[in-house]
């Protein structure tokens, strides 16, 4: 493996390539490319580690290792049997595969993963006389397969487990929403730690904590313990080290207020577990409170949630989204606020049209991110205002 100039891509959430793209070029990424739902670019094993451990927004880091194409599956057994599995892992290694097939010639995603399974299994049974194991859970190697229609590539997950898995989430709420969801979603709505946040409805806390971790300049993969590159032969671990305590040193002091409310002593119990997880009390608060009784008091301010769902307020949508029309409207003058939700009729009686409205999929429910923006006058007065100053 040429380590000084990896082709890598990077998988992140349909709606985010271009805040991962710009991720990408600020830790050191060259031929940047966006991709559908991914971003794909070249870089050498610091740089391979430096998106590891600090991108907000990647889910996966791939390391293509073999591209051919197969016509069949006796073609495809043959090619990976004759591939040279030993460079990538040692017999008494474990491995699994994640496999993406979009392919009419071979339709069994499973059935193709199996056979790729049994060309590896097979190439060490035949050159050392000794089969490694397959560890769904924790291997130490984990490949990926992804056929589009002949073209057949082999990656290396450099991640190991999928990196939303941050480290820090001790308690789920119900519907919590994905660690890189969260932080995508506070990027796109512009976010940078200064000033102060509110996320009204907050669960379990995940917004609050990544809007921390956003605001300190704090890695997102802190309190992760293990990344899949570990176990690679080539791993460089005075060049990890270093890289991590570079980019620990860089992290900054925050002098805003970062606040959450919820109205379910559950989910705030479930918040504070997670935010005494992230150590991050010092810089999180956290109060029981009904949103729609509140009046803003922190200036500047800037509002992001996940609205819960029925399941969780016993009130009809329509009449939950009126609410909160309402209390922006009444309570919440000269604010910015974003919202993500897949009830696109329910929004509408929110009352006020929305600024920006961003395409974006929680797990597998499209959904709509809008921006408000609340001004004491009307937007007209307050234009002239501005023309004024």
């Amino acid at each position: 493996m040429d380590t000084e100039n990896l082709k890598i891509q990077i998988k992140t959430f349909f709606g985010l390539e271009p805040i991962l793209a710009e991720e990408v070029k600020k830790l050191g990424g060259k031929n940047v490319e966006l991709k559908n739902r991914a971003v794909n670019c070249e870089g050498d094993l610091g740089f391979l580690y430096k998106i590891n451990y600090s991108a907000r927004t990647a889910l996966k880091v791939l390391v293509p290792i073999d591209e051919f194409k197969a016509y069949n599956e006796t073609k495809y057994y043959d090619k990976l049997f004759k591939f040279e599995w030993d460079e990538f892992m040692d017999v008494d290694q474990t491995f699994a595969i994640d496999s993406t097939v979009n392919s009419e010639r071979f339709s069994h995603s499973q059935f193709m993963t199996f056979k790729m399974k049994d060309a590896i299994v097979d190439y060490f049974q035949n050159k050392y006389g000794k089969r490694p194991s397959i560890e769904t859970k924790s291997p130490d190697i984990k490949f990926h397969l992804h056929i589009d229609r002949e073209l057949v590539t082999i990656s290396l997950d450099s991640s190991g487990d999928a990196l939303f898995k941050r480290g820090y989430r001790k308690e789920q709420g119900e519907a919590p929403i994905n660690e890189v969801l969260a932080s995508g979603m506070l990027q796109l709505a512009g976010w940078d730690g200064k000033g102060n946040f509110l996320d009204p409805m907050c669960g379990s806390g995940t917004l609050l904590i990544e809007a921390a971790m956003i605001a300190l300049d704090l890695p997102a993969q802190t309190f992760r313990r293990r990344f899949g590159f570990q176990n690679w032969k080539n791993y460089d671990s005075d060049l990890f080290s270093k890289i991590k305590e570079v980019r620990i040193n860089r992290v900054r002091e925050f002098t805003g207020k970062i606040v959450g409310y919820d109205i379910d002593g559950r989910m705030l119990n479930a918040a504070e577990a997670n935010i005494e997880s992230a150590e991050m009390e010092d810089i999180i608060e956290v109060r029981r409170e009904n949103f729609f009784d509140t009046k803003k008091d922190l200036f500047p301010l800037l509002m992001v949630f996940n609205p819960p769902y029925d399941e969780r307020i016993s009130i009809n949508d329509d009449d939950f989204y009126k609410k909160i029309g309402d209390t922006f409207k009444t309570n919440y003058p000269n604010t910015l606020a974003w919202l993500i939700s897949s009830d696109l009729e329910a929004v509408k009686k929110i009352g006020l049209r929305p600024s920006r409205k961003i395409k974006l999929f929680n797990g597998k429910l499209e959904t709509r991110f809008l921006q408000y923006e609340m001004y004491e006058g009307t937007k007209k007065v307050h234009k002239l205002e501005n023309k004024e100053e």
